[in-house]
């Protein structure tokens, strides 16, 4: 590499030092391909956040109760199953949703989606923008399924989403949403576009999975009839999500998954049986419930809510000093749907010139301990897109994504490291092993709880 590196410094007022809530890892060290080990910068948090330490606690306390819920006597199975149905109520606190409003516990934003996309009343037509996370993109089949381009101005969402929705059958109508992108972090004119699903009657789900780990959200406030989101990217990594929202339609929808608990009656009835399917939400929770993630969800759910003030100050300010320090990396190109002065959460993806997006995530774990995702982000049409935006040659870019356990030191590195990186390429050899950029010499061992 030959490209020069610019020697000016970017001046910037120091960083409030908010206090926010403590994850788990923090402390974490990981080694490097030149046989150091270094404190540990994730700066991965839109893949999974990191466990809070408030979620931890919780969670240790309740294991010793655990035990089955519902239909269990004992008295530990009382107090789990007023741990889970306490969960329930946090939840709907937590997005403001009315008492009327069920809150299905699912394993994570995709079976949220997918269990509404089951319990969609017969001919319902579903009205989407081409941009969405798989998640969001995928559940929805048939010939009452409208994709629409997602354009490069937000506002100009709202027209096109009024000009698809006067083309949908009478009948049931669904648009789907995306609160915040999983690639560019950008948030959408959601109150806006649900004013316009209103006025042709339609109902709205929110895919909340990006924007609740960094900004409250309020159903009743964006006029939505859903929202669906993760405890994996809640900084609650127990297996538990949640769909929340009206109950009418999944009243009349037999559960896609089926087992005990979905059931309020089964009987013999020769060659067949008669089953009597359990109240919403029961119905949708088939099998044994994850009472351990619903409840480390609410705790994070409810130490997010104490400590919004400090969350999203934390997170702005390292937001500003991340782009302002990308911007000095030479050859360095951020993808954006609605433009660089767009609202947005924690999230900036990215290419550098002349080095693929897989030799830079690898460079930046083994020579530097920085935790980053490379590739198409489950959110395939929307990255291609914007790459070709960029002037890319592949299909693939670099995502970094900060949140409670990023430190403006984190930042610091990531920025010196992508600077020595396109002046001088990578210290060590790499090559691609199984799919993905590896070094050639690798001394980096695994933790001691996964050695044989």
């Amino acid at each position: 590499m030959t490209l020069a590196v610019p020697t000016a410094r970017v001046e910037q007022a120091p960083l409030p030092t908010p206090t926010v809530p403590g994850v788990a890892g923090a402390r974490l060290r990981v080694p490097l391909v030149d046989g150091r080990t270094v404190s540990y910068a994730n700066l991965d948090h839109a893949a999974s956040a990191p466990c809070l330490d408030a979620v931890r606690d919780a969670v240790d306390e309740l294991l010793p109760w655990y035990a089955s819920v519902h239909r269990g006597a004992g008295f530990a199975s009382q107090v789990s199953t007023k741990v889970y149905e306490r969960a329930r109520r946090v939840l709907r606190r937590f997005v403001g949703a009315n008492d009327t409003d069920t809150v299905v516990f699912t394993r994570n934003t995709t079976d949220s989606l997918n269990l509404l996309a089951k319990a969609l009343p017969r001919g319902t037509s579903v009205v989407l923008f081409d941009t969405e996370h798989h998640a969001a993109l995928l559940p929805w089949r048939g010939p009452n399924v409208l994709r629409v381009q997602t354009p490069a101005v937000a506002d100009d969402a709202v027209a096109v989403l009024d000009e698809a929705l006067r083309s949908t059958p009478v009948g049931p109508r669904l648009v789907v949403l995306t609160a915040a992108s999983n690639v560019t972090g950008e948030v959408w004119p959601i109150k806006a576009l649900s004013a316009v699903a209103r006025s042709h009657g339609a109902r709205i789900v929110l895919d909340a999975a990006q924007l609740a780990p960094h900004r409250p959200i309020d159903i009743r406030a964006l006029d939505v009839d859903y929202v669906v989101l993760s405890g994996h990217k809640l900084y609650a990594p127990f297996g538990a999500g949640a769909l929340i929202g009206r109950a009418d339609w999944l009243k009349a929808a037999e559960p896609y998954l089926v087992g005990g608990g979905a059931t309020a009656q089964v009987v013999d009835r020769g060659d067949q049986l008669g089953v009597a399917w359990a109240a919403v939400p029961e119905r949708h929770e088939a099998g044994s419930p994850n009472v351990v993630g619903a409840h480390a969800l609410a705790v994070a759910c409810e130490t997010l809510a104490r400590e919004w003030d400090a969350v999203i100050a934390h997170e702005r300010a390292l937001l500003r000093k991340l782009r302002a320090g990308l911007a000095t990396v030479p050859g360095l190109r951020s993808l954006s749907l609605f433009g660089a002065e767009h609202d947005r959460v924690g999230v900036v993806s990215f290419t550098v010139d002349g080095i693929e997006a897989g030799l830079v995530a690898a460079a930046l774990s083994a020579e530097h301990g920085i935790g980053v995702r490379d590739g198409a982000f489950c959110a395939h049409i929307a990255t291609r897109r914007l790459l070709g935006r960029a002037g890319a040659q592949e299909e693939r870019a670099v995502r970094i994504s900060i949140g409670l356990g990023t430190r403006a030191e984190h930042v610091d590195r990531v920025v010196a490291a992508l600077r020595t990186l396109v002046a001088d390429g990578p210290a060590v050899e790499y090559a691609v092993v199984d799919g993905r950029w590896s070094p050639v010499e690798d001394v980096r061992q695994l933790p001691a709880f996964l050695s044989e």
